[in-house]
């Protein structure tokens, strides 16, 4: 495919409005006001610098014309070269001044960007979230912002500027002589031209380049994160494959965008020389007879330069340009994805203490697909503990979701402790619901850190004693730096089962009335199991308890069970009640207990 027929297939996700370059810089700026807060001053001091640069001509053509008439003339000549030593101070100070604030405007403009993008994917249902690639996210909120630096810190206002120092000089230039005006005009309309027809190649292009620099960056993060499994399978050449191809993609986009801006660079340059030698050539020969001076025609030539300079630079500062579309359309296509869970304001506070759960006729499907949950109408009271089998892909974890509120249902509703989830205070449900993920991710950062995170303003009392109440305090100071040990990069400084030993402290630091679990000992050794099935015992005592359970034992012990099957609750009961009606739950249990006796076996 080509990068052309790529960068299209990108576009497709960007909303029409972003489809036209003038509505993504109304828009950006729109989103963006602290770009727009003093831009008019700033204006203001650049076109004062534009206006000093015009005047400087005019005192050429003074000392020219007049300086030497009659012999030299000290007093009139110094005069005009000190007005001339202010212009330039004048036009300095204002130039430094009109950067410095674009400059601060810009970088306080793009930190406010990165924050909202950040919290935007934040707040996008995990469907959502899934959709896309990481990797792609973390380029938005990276390369794709710093891409827009370049054009809000100098670009923008170099369009203003241009086109000030067009109009204005441009005027100056028929004041002085419209014959020599008029050829440097001409020579400038084919350079317009060449550039509204290339318009739609420089804009594909550049998109091209800001959708690969996404892909690989994901590629990149997906080959260091999973680092250890590209040794352990032997996948190196593969993934060094994939990482090459994103990498050759890139240079290819960037190279395509190269292309064609650098062939308006030497054009640029051309119509520039050809203009100047116009203006000599028939300045030197017609200037008499037009009533040019050598003054003048000087003066003039000074003008010309000035009104081709922003053609010349015109190649750089498109470039810049398209490249600040293209990254801010995407970040704008980020910030149009519509955020699926609605928060309530104020909204309810729910008691603390365990709460009953009741979904009634819960229906889910991710967008675009086949539905996942169908019905599921069930009630798990306060306090209890249950447990949700069935095979894989039966939706159990996206029940789980659910009832944390990652995403909501299509139809129906879920309630805890009678109120509706919908109808949930963001913070109180944080504080009542937590979920402990099989993987029991950390931060980089210490335990105490880690464990922390489970509720705000948390002291280290707090967390020695949430230690203490699962029966962690001695594990804890056994580690080589006890709380102080470093986790790693997603907690890979330690072993999953202390990983998971972390989570479940930074559970219990929050005291939540529901407490989900992904099971969390189907992968650690025998005296790590029964470390973490003690915490997970007292961390259970007093909460209503919905476990995801990937080994029947762990159904075995809970008061309920549902039995998940293509997505319907098919079963529930006891175990014992279950395993009697030798039904879906029968069959998993009795394929558990052959896989149990094959193992002891071996």
């Amino acid at each position: 495919m080509s990068l052309d027929a790529s960068a299209r297939d990108d576009d497709e996700l960007v909303s029409p409005e972003l489809a036209r370059t003038g509505a993504v810089l109304r828009r950006g700026l729109r989103e963006s006001p602290e770009l727009r807060r003093g831009l008019t001053f700033t204006v203001v001091l650049a076109i004062t610098v534009t206006v000093a640069n015009l005047v400087t001509p005019t005192l050429v053509q003074q000392i020219f014309d007049h300086g030497f008439e009659g012999g030299f003339r000290p007093g009139f000549v110094y005069g005009i070269c000190s007005v001339a030593f202010v212009l330039v101070v004048v036009a300095y100070v204002a130039g430094r001044r009109s950067a410095r604030r674009l400059v601060t405007a810009s970088e306080a403009a793009l930190a406010e960007l990165r924050v909202r993008t950040f919290a935007h994917i934040h707040e996008l249902s995990i469907a959502e979230q899934t959709k896309e690639k990481r990797g792609v996210f973390v380029s938005r909120v990276t390369a794709d912002v710093d891409s827009l630096a370049e054009f809000t810190e100098w670009g923008g206002i170099a369009w203003i500027l241009s086109a000030a120092q067009i109009v204005g000089t441009l005027g100056l230039m028929l004041v002085y002589s419209w014959q020599l005006t008029i050829p440097v005009v001409v020579l400038t309309i084919p350079l317009l031209l060449v550039v509204g027809k290339l318009q739609a190649g420089f804009s594909s292009a550049y998109s091209a380049v800001r959708t690969r620099v996404g892909e690989l960056m994901s590629e990149v993060s997906e080959s260091v994160m999973g680092a250890a499994v590209v040794r352990a399978y032997g996948l190196d050449e593969t993934v060094d494959r994939r990482v090459k191809r994103a990498i050759g993609n890139r240079y290819r986009a960037q190279m395509v965008a190269h292309r064609r801006a650098s062939t308006l660079f030497p054009m640029a340059v051309l119509f520039w020389a050809l203009a100047l030698a116009t203006v000599v050539v028939v300045g030197t020969i017609n200037g008499r007879a037009w009533g040019l001076t050598i003054g003048r025609v000087t003066a003039f030539l000074f003008l010309a330069q000035l009104f081709l300079d922003p053609f010349s630079d015109l190649p750089e500062i498109y470039s810049e340009t398209q490249t600040a579309i293209a990254g801010w359309r995407k970040i704008l296509s980020v910030l149009d994805l519509p955020v699926e869970i609605a928060e309530p304001s104020p909204g309810v506070i729910l008691a603390r203490g365990a709460l009953e759960v009741v979904t009634e006729d819960v229906r889910y499907a991710y967008p675009g697909g086949a539905g996942v949950l169908h019905g599921i109408s069930a009630r798990v009271r306060a306090g209890a503990s249950v447990a949700i089998v069935g095979e894989t892909g039966c939706g159990k974890t996206t029940f789980a979701k659910l009832l944390t509120r990652l995403a909501d249902p299509v139809e129906g509703r879920i309630t805890l402790g009678g109120v509706d989830l919908r109808d949930v205070a963001p913070a109180s449900r944080r504080e009542a619901v937590r979920m402990v993920p099989q993987d029991g991710f950390l931060f980089d950062g210490t335990v105490r850190e880690n464990i922390r995170f489970g509720r705000e303003g948390a002291t280290d009392r707090d967390v020695a004693t949430a230690l203490e109440e699962l029966g962690l305090g001695g594990w804890a100071d056994s580690l080589p730096e006890g709380v102080d040990t470093m986790t790693g990069e997603r907690g890979e400084a330690l072993s999953v089962g202390e990983r998971q030993l972390v989570a479940l402290a930074r559970a219990q630091i929050a005291s939540p009335g529901l407490l989900i679990l992904d099971e969390a000992t189907s992968a650690v050794d025998p005296a790590t199991e029964r470390r973490i099935t003690e915490a997970l015992r007292r961390l259970s005592q007093g909460r209503t308890v919905v476990t995801i359970a990937h080994r029947l034992s762990t159904a075995e012990l809970a008061d309920h069970v549902f039995v998940f099957h293509e997505g319907r609750l098919v079963e529930q009961g006891t175990h014992a009640e279950l395993v009697a009606t030798r039904g879906v739950y029968g069959r998993l249990h009795d394929s558990w207990l052959g896989n149990v006796a094959a193992a002891d076996e071996r």
